[in-house]
């Protein structure tokens, strides 16, 4: 479903005399009160190993008296059928934007998934005003994710047995599937987020990630670097394995924003990451290289596919000016170039506590590391690109807000030209974003294609959206790929999977989410 950035879904109105409406009259009485439904579906992914998942969103308006609705029913197709384990329904809240949102302490019905006819029994019990409704679905854990989910609601069903039509108008979607592979609390962990995922010669994703043990807060805290194999895709996951833990005390000497590239010539998965020995992070770091006086710009690696991992070690000498107060990767991915060199993306804090995004590269492989200079000031989180052969595009977080800025150099840093797309093309709400160049087969030819996912707007982390640029950065198709709209953390990680599909690791609230999106949802 390809959906413009300006794209708004039309909210759907139908009026109803429900006075007398009755299971054996359906008639309207003269002095009926007006009863008004909309109908809006969600835009986001019904994920295995959660248990609630909006699918849609009714808003009554409740005429004087109020209302007691029964039943909630509607259709579902064959996949739905194979891949859902129950629907339930729940009232709202008021989030602090403002807005209704779903409150799963407020379940007003359930009903198992059993016939392509669903109906919901409910106990609403509804005042005069304005109420939301949403139907929500489990998924069961064999679920194929490549599925898309068609539900439509129909009825609802009040005390008296009168049916309340819903109309549905407007483009109505298929739901796509997915899975939860970091919920809160799994593993006694409190928050994930921060994901990086890459993807070996032997077709295994490997994903990164902050494990954060007591709250959702960055560093310094416990926090070490958590990784999840999948050799199918990303269908199924191994059970989380921690490969960066800087060891005791584990009270403020924590590893985290962690960044993953895979070197195709020594067939060797690296892991960057920022190492904070005390409050050695953003804000108590300072000049000097070691451990004791500045963040420690950390490195492990794995030579079989991601089964074992070195013991982390720095790079911070090799890569840091003494007099920057913190210099530490940008989270998400890294790249290895046409001639071999292996680039990740970089961040310093200067003297005067400026952040300057960069890079930092080993033509040797891992054996040693330089690093470039910054490509612009009051820019933090980057990732990076090789577009020609020898040119690196830089796509950097910029602090200034509303845009993402873009630079290029053909000199691995030494220099960088401001890109014409600079900070007046990709919007943004100062937030970590995905960028990759991926070889993938459009209209039957295989093509390089730049990927690029983010929050798609400048000022609010919602409405994750993934964007296509067939000319390697030059411009930006004007349609785009929701994926998800609602509230969330923002950061994502993007990766090729196969010729013709990719896979997202997103985050949720606390939470990390991973999606396979074929290339034909995101190229006509």
């Amino acid at each position: 479903m390809m959906i413009s950035k300006h794209y708004k879904y039309a909210t759907l109105s139908l009026f109803l005399l429900a006075t007398g409406f009755t299971a054996s009259s359906q008639k309207v009485q003269s002095n009926a009160a007006g009863l008004t439904i909309t109908a809006q579906q969600t835009v986001n992914p019904i994920l295995k190993r959660k248990a609630v998942n909006p699918i849609w969103r009714l808003e009554i308006e409740v005429p004087a008296g109020g209302l007691e609705f029964k039943a909630l029913s509607g259709t579902i197709n064959k996949a739905g059928l194979t891949d859902l384990n129950s629907l339930e329904a729940y009232l709202s809240t008021e989030n602090k934007e403002k807005e209704q949102v779903l409150d799963a302490k407020k379940k007003i019905g359930s009903s198992a998934v059993s016939g392509k006819k669903f109906s919901i029994p409910l106990d609403a019990k509804l005042a005069a005003g304005k109420h939301v409704i949403w139907i929500s679905a489990t998924v069961k854990p064999e679920a194929n994710i490549d599925d898309r989910i068609e539900l439509k609601v129909s009825n609802l069903t009040d005390a008296a047995s009168g049916k309340h039509k819903v109309s549905i108008q407007g483009p109505v979607a298929a739901s796509r599937l997915g899975i939860a592979l970091r919920n809160p609390n799994d593993d006694d962990v409190n928050s994930y987020r921060i994901p990086g995922i890459v993807d070996t010669d032997k077709g295994t994703l490997i994903s990164v990630y902050d494990v954060r043990y007591k709250n959702s807060g960055d560093l310094p805290g416990n926090i070490d670097v958590g990784m999840n194999r999948s050799t199918d895709g990303g269908k199924t996951w191994e059970p989380m394995k921690i490969i960066m833990d800087m060891g005791a005390p584990h009270e403020n000497n924590g590893v985290g924003d962690p960044s993953i590239l895979f070197d195709p010539v020594t067939k060797t998965i690296w892991v960057a990451a920022l190492w904070s020995k005390g409050n050695r992070s953003i804000a108590g770091s300072g000049p000097g290289l070691s451990e004791e006086e500045t963040g420690q710009f950390a490195l492990v690696s794995s030579t079989d596919d991601g089964l074992t991992w070195s013991k982390p070690y720095s790079i911070t000498a090799q890569v840091k000016n003494p007099v920057w107060r913190l210099f530490f990767p940008g989270p998400g991915n890294g790249i290895a170039m046409a001639d071999g060199k292996i680039v990740f993306p970089a961040q310093y804090w200067d003297e005067n506590k400026m952040p300057h995004s960069t890079l930092i590269y080993s033509d040797d492989h891992g054996k040693s590391w330089k690093a470039g200079v910054g490509a612009k000031s009051n820019t933090t989180e980057s990732q990076l690109v090789e577009t020609t052969p020898g040119k690196i595009m830089l796509n950097m977080r910029d602090n200034r807000g509303k845009f993402r800025s873009v630079a290029t150099t053909t000199d691995m840093g030494l220099s960088w030209e401001t890109h014409p797309t600079s900070y007046k093309t990709l919007i943004d709400p100062v937030c970590m974003a995905s960028l990759i160049k991926a070889r993938v087969k459009v209209k039957g030819k295989m093509k390089e294609v730049l990927f690029f996912s983010n929050p798609n707007s400048s000022k609010d982390r919602k409405d994750l959206t993934i964007k296509v640029s067939l000319d390697l950065g030059e411009t930006w198709q004007d349609a785009s790929l929701l994926v998800d709209d609602r509230h969330s953390f923002g950061y994502s990680a993007l990766t090729k999977i196969d010729d013709q599909t990719l896979g997202l690791l997103y985050e949720g609230v606390r939470d990390l989410y991973f999606v396979r999106i074929p290339v034909k949802e995101l190229i006509k």
